[in-house]
């Protein structure tokens, strides 16, 4: 921001001091910025306002339908929004006594667009405020000091300004911040590396490109990306689209994109889950920050009923996440708005803690998503940045970059870019945020993503050291249930009656009683077989009067007498197959090698492994092929572990030998 934008901020900021005493800090933004909005949109509505309020007349007892009549005002104006008052900042401060009344029937006369900003940013209750301590005049006649005409100050600086305040109130009132602002080196990296493949095409003479953000928040995201290709393209034509459920980040936003010239309908008020507000719009680039790890109950009917209804043909066809953790709603939401390729197609950045990289087991949700996204190869990067960057938390975060249009080299590739070193300490902490990374740091990233990005494939190639290269099906494994036989021996202690007793199948026995005496007549007895078992069994019931005991009834006295025993008898089914044992059964992760490979293929691969890791070990394991499960994870962390080894028992002894002469040393001095 250059000092002359600056500057603008500064003067406006300076308003604050008018509000010290009777608003609390954080609350400094709720008349800031609707009156800096208010301010400008009263500049650039000044040289056409005569005609607007002529035009308005003319059309006033027509009976025209009011859409017609907006969209001829709209024209007169030469902009998306107009007012019908003949009220502006000067007659306001002409005024003094009545400056609450004009300024209500000033916001009254736009047209509904910008009424509705307003509306949501409840300017109406900060008016009564500031008139009933007595601020209302001053803090007026502080903007009307201002000259904000597009002729002093162009769209793009008018953004700036904008952005500059936003930043500082989101920092002041840092205890949400991070709810809806991120921190501005944070989108700057996204940014960058969202476009590192595109640098070239973005100066194509008179290019288009659209970008949306389902989460956007006060509109960070959109305004740095524009920002991005803009540099690059002075003439680029970039439009921007967003949805937000805050309805005072909504205003903030939609207040920017006026202010910048961008088309402030595009920017949707509601939740993207339930109100699709760009339902049929698809998008070069899709960016966002969404919350971590928010539950999604509250649209949870909705998100399952499309998935059950529309499948495939919805958003959330590939599943559903935990109902604690609504970020992988998000990254499928994004992906439905996505070009299909012969248009262009699209690239996606997404912010997300670490949790959709290896939450939920195979076949889970979580799973099965990450699953769909390596499936189709749209997975281009994982980028660890560092912990303690957002103001309302410190945890860590990643990227997740996507394309349905990955380049060559990056064919069933994907890159992981471990930044996490890569930042300087804040010298003041603001909430959680302690940490930036630095433009240099961003520079480097970015020209490290890029050779990344050119030469993936190329297995000679020497990497740098943070960034490693892996095939798609290296995040794959098969979930595998090992199995080991069931070994039994059959025994009746004094305490078997006791525990068949508590057994609800034989609590309703109507000859309980008789069955219990029957085992206890056997305590003592064991047998190596459950036929030799069984004969004494049926002997002690005929004694005590009882014949074939109901099927639940003799389930449960065979779960009590039947005990696991390495050198008991094999226990087999009707087709003198070994029953598995529960208590010895075991899960294997077999890595997967192969996107493409064939059930058939997948199933000896398992039995490969099998033969490789068990069968030494456990010669009598065996796979229950119908239990196993495809998996994917992304484990970051492990991929980048450097082993430390301990230090030696020398060394550490010395040390402690140290620290107990120190301590008697200070001892010593405190008894004296």
């Amino acid at each position: 921001m250059s000092g002359n934008h600056q500057r603008y901020a500064d003067f406006i900021w300076s308003v604050a001091d008018l509000l010290r005493g009777d608003y609390r800090q954080s609350e400094y933004g709720k008349v800031i910025l609707p009156f800096t909005l208010l301010r400008r949109i009263d500049c650039v509505l000044a040289p056409t306002k005569q005609a607007v309020l002529a035009r308005a007349g003319e059309l006033k007892d027509r009976g025209l339908p009011e859409q017609a009549v907006d969209r001829m005002l709209r024209d007169v104006a030469g902009a998306s929004f107009y007012n019908r008052s003949p009220l502006d900042f000067g007659r306001f401060i002409g005024d003094a006594e009545n400056v609450a009344r004009n300024l209500r029937s000033y916001i009254g006369g736009f047209s509904g667009g910008a009424a509705e900003v307003l509306d949501r940013y409840r300017f109406d209750e900060q008016i009564t405020r500031l008139d009933e301590a007595g601020l209302l005049y001053l803090v007026t006649a502080k903007f009307a000091e201002i000259d904000l005409h597009p002729d002093v100050v162009d769209n793009h600086q008018m953004g700036y300004i904008f952005e500059e305040l936003i930043r500082r109130f989101s920092e002041i009132s840092n205890e949400t911040a991070g709810e809806h602002f991120t921190p501005r080196e944070v989108i700057k990296l996204m940014v960058n590396l969202l476009m590192a493949p595109d640098d070239a095409d973005i100066m194509t003479p008179g290019i288009v490109r659209t970008i949306y953000d389902p989460a956007c928040g006060t509109g960070g995201i959109l305004s740095a990306a524009e920002e991005h290709i803009t540099r690059y393209n002075a003439h680029a034509t970039v439009k921007v689209h967003g949805q937000e459920l805050n309805p005072e980040s909504w205003a903030i936003c939609r207040s920017d994109m006026m202010l910048k010239g961008q088309d402030p309908s595009q920017i949707i008020l509601g939740n993207s889950f339930t109100h699709r507000g760009h339902a049929d719009k698809r998008f070069d680039y899709l960016m966002a920050n969404p919350p971590f790890g928010v539950e999604w109950k509250k649209v949870q009917r909705q998100v399952e009923d499309e998935a059950r209804d529309l499948g495939w043909a919805g958003r959330f066809g590939a599943g559903t996440p935990r109902i604690n953790d609504g970020s992988f709603l998000f990254l499928q939401h994004m992906i439905s708005h996505m070009k299909p390729v012969e248009q262009g197609g699209s690239r996606i950045a997404i912010v997300f803690n670490g949790s959709p990289l290896f939450t939920g087991a195979a076949g889970s949700g979580e799973s099965e998503i990450r699953r769909w996204i390596l499936e189709n190869d749209w997975l281009e990067a994982i980028v660890a940045l560092p912990d303690q960057l957002f103001y309302n938390t410190g945890i860590s975060t990643y990227f997740w970059i996507l394309s349905n249009r990955k380049a060559p080299a990056l064919k069933d590739k994907v890159i992981l870019l471990d930044a996490r070193e890569c930042w300087t300490k804040m010298r003041k902490s603001l909430g959680d945020k302690r940490k930036v990374i630095p433009d240099e740091r961003i520079d480097e990233l970015t020209a490290i993503y890029k050779d990344a990005l050119a030469v993936a494939a190329d297995a000679d190639h020497e990497h740098h050291a943070k960034v490693k290269v892996f095939p798609r099906h290296a995040f794959g494994y098969q979930r595998v249930t090992v199995e080991r036989p069931l070994r039994q021996r059959f025994e009746v202690t004094d305490a078997t009656a006791d525990a068949v007793a508590e057994a609800k199948a034989v609590a309703r026995f109507d000859h309980s009683d008789a069955l219990l005496a029957a085992l206890r007549s056997l305590s003592g007895t064991a047998c190596g077989t459950k036929l030799e078992f069984a004969g004494k069994l049926d002997a002690a019931l005929a004694e005590h009067g009882l014949s074939k005991l109901p099927a639940p009834v003799e389930k449960a006295v065979w779960a009590e007498v039947a005990a696991g025993d390495p050198e008991g008898q094999l226990q087999t089914d009707r087709k003198n197959n070994p029953l598995p044992d529960p208590d010895l059964r075991d899960n294997e992760n077999v890595p997967l090698t192969s996107m493409n490979s064939t059930p058939a293929e997948r199933e000896a691969e398992i039995e490969e492994y099998l033969r490789r890791e068990v069968l030494p070990h456990v010669p009598d394991a065996w796979v229950d092929h119908t239990k196993t499960k495809l998996g994917f994870e992304i484990p970051f962390t492990r991929h980048f572990y450097v082993y430390t080894p301990p230090r030696p028992l020398e060394e550490i002894d010395a040390e402690l030998r140290a620290l107990e002469a120190e301590i008697q040393k200070l001892l010593g001095e405190v008894t004296r």
